[in-house]
C-alpha cells in the first residue's frame, strides 16, 4: 500500500446538536420559574413573539401599515397559538422526532394537551381577539394585584442604619458604626476581627469598642453579639434577668446540650427548680435575632402537574396551565415587515426570527407533552403510594420509566429535575419517586429506601423511654418485618434524618422524665 496523500469520499451518519436542539434540551430541564424568565428574554429579543394575553388589535396593524400590501394576508395567516400546525417552516432534521442516545425528548405520538385557555381556530385565522366586556369596574392598562401594593421587606442592615441616624454620634463615630453594621451577619452576629477593622479604619481599638458597645443596644436585642452565649446574655440583660447563676449556665451551654444536668446544678449552684426555670427562660429567647429582617425569602413551590382521583377509581393527571408560558408567533407582523424590507440582510434577519419563534413555540408544546407523559408513567408505577401511603412506595429507577414511555433515561432525568407533582398527600418533587431498593429477607419484592426510612422513624418514635432501641436491635426488628438491612445502613439513614444515637436519645428521654 503506497503511503501517498489522496482524497477519499466517505458517507457517514452522525448526530448534529443544532442550536434548536440545544434549546429544546435546555427548556426541558428548566423549572417553571426559570422557564418563565427564559421566555421573557426571548420576548425581548424576538419581535415576532407575542404573549397570548397581550394580543394586538387588527386596527393597530391597519394604522401601522399605512398602505402596505395585504394581498397575501390570507396566506400568511395570523397569530399562531401554542399547538402549532404541521406547516411550520422548520428543516426536516429539526421537525423530526428527537430519538437519539443523547436525548429522546419528543415523540410524534405524544398525547395532545391543548390548554384550556388556548385561542380557538376562528380567532387564530382572523387574528382578532374579542375583548371581554367589563362593567364599570374595568381598569384597562392598570394592574391592581395586591402584590403590587406591598412594600419591600426591610433588611437587617437597613433597620440598623435607620436607628443609627437617630443616635447622637459624631460623624467619625457614625462612619465606624456603618463599618460595624456591614460586619453583621444575617443572623445578627458580629463577624470579622475587630483588630483588623481598627487598622482598616485607622482608629484606636478602644474607640471602636466604645462605638460597638453603643450599637449593642440597638434593636432587635442580641445583635452585634459575638456568639450564642453573648446573644442570649444581651436579651437577658434587657429583661433584667442576668444574674451570676444564669451567667454560669450560659458559659456551659454545651453541658445543657448534652443533658448533663447534674454537672450544671453544681456549676450554677442552684436547685432543680431554679435550673428548670432558667432553662425555660432561655428557650423563650431568640438565638438568631437578625432573621426577623430581610432574610432570603424561600420560594413557594408551584406544582407542574396535578393528580386527582376520579370517581371511577382512576387518576386524572393534568398540567398546571398557570406555569406554562403562553407565547404566539405574530405572522401578520412578519408579513407587514417582510413586504417593506428591501435589503437581503433584513429578510434574512426576519427569517431567522420566524424560525426561532416557531421552534420556541413547538419546544414549549412538546416540553409540556413530555412532562405529562413522565408524570403519567410515574403515577402508574407508584399507584400504591397514592392509595395507601409511603410504606408502599416501590423501588424505581429512571430506566423503568424510560422504557415505559419509549424515551431515553437522560430525558427522564431532565424532566424530573425541578418539577413538582401535587397530590392529595402533598406536593412532591418528581425525583422523590425514584428510590433505591432494599432486599427482602424472604426473597420477595424489594422495599423502597424511602419506605424503609419511614419504618425506621416509626420504630424510634414508638420506643419506650426505658427501652431505647440500638441500631443492632433495629436491624433485628426490620428483619422480622421482612427487610434485609445492614447496621451501617440503619446508622446512615438515622444520621440523614437527624436522629440522635441510642445513647443520646436515652439521655434526652431521661431528662424529659426528670423534668
Amino acid at each position: 500500500m503506497a503511503l501517498t496523500p489522496r482524497l477519499d469520499l466517505r458517507q457517514s451518519q452522525q448526530l448534529v446538536m443544532t442550536p434548536q436542539l440545544q434549546q429544546a434540551i435546555k427548556l426541558l430541564q428548566l423549572s417553571n420559574l426559570d422557564l418563565a424568565a427564559y421566555v421573557e428574554q426571548e420576548l425581548e429579543k424576538n419581535p415576532l413573539l407575542e404573549r397570548a394575553d397581550a394580543l394586538p388589535n387588527e386596527d393597530d396593524f391597519n394604522s401601522a401599515d399605512d398602505g402596505a400590501d395585504f394581498e397575501n394576508e390570507g396566506d400568511t395567516g395570523a397569530l399562531k397559538e401554542l399547538s402549532i400546525s404541521d406547516d411550520v417552516p422548520l428543516s426536516a432534521a429539526e421537525n423530526s422526532a428527537i430519538d437519539t442516545d443523547y436525548d429522546n425528548i419528543y415523540t410524534s405520538d405524544a398525547p395532545l394537551d391543548t390548554p384550556s385557555d388556548a385561542i380557538g381556530a376562528d380567532a387564530a385565522n382572523t387574528g382578532v381577539l374579542a375583548a371581554s366586556s367589563g362593567g364599570g369596574n374595568s381598569f384597562s392598562g392598570t394592574d391592581l394585584n395586591l402584590e403590587n401594593t406591598l412594600s419591600e421587606d426591610l433588611s437587617l442592615r437597613d433597620h440598623l442604619s435607620q436607628q443609627l441616624n437617630l443616635l447622637s454620634l459624631s460623624p467619625a463615630d457614625k462612619l465606624i458604626a456603618s463599618y460595624l453594621i456591614d460586619m453583621v451577619s444575617d443572623a445578627g452576629y458580629l463577624i470579622g476581627d475587630l483588630n483588623e477593622a481598627s487598622e482598616n479604619l485607622g482608629c484606636p481599638l478602644a474607640r471602636l469598642q466604645s462605638v460597638l458597645q453603643t450599637l449593642r443596644g440597638l434593636e432587635p436585642t442580641g445583635v452585634f453579639a459575638t456568639d450564642l452565649a453573648d446573644c442570649l446574655a444581651l436579651q437577658l440583660m434587657e429583661r433584667n434577668r442576668y444574674d451570676p447563676a444564669i451567667a454560669a449556665l450560659l458559659q456551659n451551654l454545651q453541658m445543657l446540650a448534652e443533658g448533663n444536668l447534674k454537672e450544671l446544678l453544681a456549676v450554677c449552684g442552684v436547685d432543680k427548680e431554679d435550673l428548670a426555670e432558667m432553662i425555660a427562660e432561655i428557650k423563650m429567647l431568640d438565638p438568631k435575632p437578625g432573621l426577623q429582617f430581610g432574610g432570603e425569602v424561600a420560594q413557594t413551590v408551584v406544582p407542574d402537574v396535578f393528580v386527582h382521583r376520579r370517581p371511577d377509581g382512576g387518576w386524572q393527571i393534568e398540567l398546571n396551565s398557570e406555569t406554562l408560558p403562553k407565547v404566539l408567533v405574530n405572522n401578520r407582523y412578519y408579513s407587514v415587515i417582510n413586504n417593506r424590507s428591501r435589503r437581503k440582510e433584513e429578510k434574512e434577519y426576519l427569517s431567522e426570527c420566524l424560525n426561532s419563534a416557531n421552534w420556541l413555540v413547538k419546544s414549549l408544546d412538546q416540553r409540556a407533552h413530555t412532562i405529562l407523559k413522565v408524570a403519567t408513567a410515574l403515577v402508574e408505577e407508584q399507584e400504591m403510594f397514592f392509595t395507601q401511603g409511603i410504606e408502599f412506595l416501590r423501588p424505581l429507577n429512571l430506566k423503568t420509566i424510560a422504557e415505559a414511555i419509549s424515551m431515553h433515561e437522560s430525558t427522564v432525568s431532565r424532566v424530573t429535575s425541578n418539577k413538582y407533582l401535587a397530590t392529595s398527600r402533598g406536593v412532591f418533587e418528581l425525583k422523590y419517586f425514584f428510590t433505591s431498593a432494599i432486599n427482602a429477607t424472604s426473597g420477595g419484592d424489594s422495599h423502597s429506601a424511602a419506605s424503609v426510612r419511614h419504618k425506621l422513624k416509626q420504630l424510634i418514635d414508638d420506643e419506650a423511654p426505658n427501652r431505647i432501641l440500638s441500631d443492632d436491635k433495629i436491624v433485628e426488628l426490620m428483619k422480622l418485618q421482612g427487610i434485609d438491612i445492614a447496621r451501617r445502613t440503619v446508622a446512615k439513614y438515622r444520621d440523614a434524618m437527624k436522629i440522635p444515637s441510642s445513647v443520646e436519645r436515652r439521655k434526652m428521654k431521661k431528662q424529659l422524665i426528670a423534668s
